[in-house]
């Protein structure tokens, strides 16, 4: 399952944190098939057996898949996480890379039972300020591909009033400013950059979050949304192929709207605005 590639392979891969996840597994299932590329997964080692499947689906689809226990989401992390991907793989193979981390803290900004600052910081580090830590170290090892795909994903969140989760909505609005920048200093290099923002998907990370709420957000995610649904997370994965693919190059800097059209200020209505 696990089969390290040699220096002088010449096919190209899908670097993904946070592949045990529900986000990260379904794009590394779908990048394995169309375009079709070997992957790299990190997972912090919560989840390994959702990460072992992820492997054994990339297998399957006639593909390499190595897994890497480590965590991802600070300074330290993502450099030493880089030197094992570099240990990997050849210079210039990471066709896609995908930030799909979730370790929020849960809580409100002010009060005796308040954020304390270690969790604001866990929060930022792990799913806003490690996307352009990968960033940097993957381009310090050269480790890119001429036309690489670099890919965060966001949600609605950072546009509502979620009751209890303003640690989530910050960290979505400043990785949205990392992309549009990173996009600016990255373009004339072929790179491109985006935030793929999906509407609600019941994921383990939703249910250990917002763990009891579960059947009233997918209850309200009917009502607020056109289609009557929740997005399945096979479908972000398979627009997440047409970003990998030739068709996507001219996507740069976008911040990506794929929530089927959902309202998410009802959220705040319907759900959590009771004070």
């Amino acid at each position: 399952m696990n089969h390290p590639a040699g220096r002088e392979d010449p096919r190209e891969w899908a670097l993904i944190l946070g592949i045990s996840g529900s986000a990260g597994g379904a794009i590394a299932r779908a990048v394995a098939k169309d375009p079709g590329l070997d992957v790299i997964g990190l997972h912090r080692g919560r989840w390994p057996d959702e990460a072992r499947a992820v492997a054994d689906d990339v297998s399957r689809a006639g593909r390499r898949a190595v897994l890497v226990e480590a965590e991802a989401g600070t300074a330290e992390a993502a450099d030493a996480g880089v030197a094992a991907v570099a240990d990997r793989i050849g210079p210039g193979r990471v066709r896609l890379f995908v930030h799909a981390i979730a370790n929020a803290s849960l809580g409100q900004l002010t009060g005796p039972d308040g954020l304390k600052v270690r969790q604001v910081e866990k929060t930022f580090n792990s799913m806003a300020h490690s996307f352009v830590y990968w960033v940097r170290g993957l381009l310090a090892r050269d480790l890119l591909a001429p036309d690489a795909r670099i890919l965060g994903l966001s949600n609605p969140m950072a546009e509502s009033l979620l009751r209890n989760a303003p640690l989530i909505a910050a960290t979505k609005a400043a990785l949205e400013v990392y992309v549009k920048h990173l996009a600016w200093e990255l373009g004339p290099q072929g790179y491109r950059v985006n935030l793929l923002k999906y509407g609600g998907v019941i994921t383990p990370a939703v249910r250990q979050t917002f763990d009891g709420m579960v059947q009233r957000l997918d209850d309200v995610t009917r009502r607020i949304s056109p289609a009557g649904r929740m997005v399945d997370i096979e479908e972000v994965a398979d627009f997440v192929t047409v970003l990998a693919g030739p068709k996507g190059g001219w996507f740069n800097g976008a911040v990506i709207d794929f929530t089927g059209g959902e309202f998410q200020s009802l959220y705040d209505a319907l759900i959590f605005s009771e004070r």
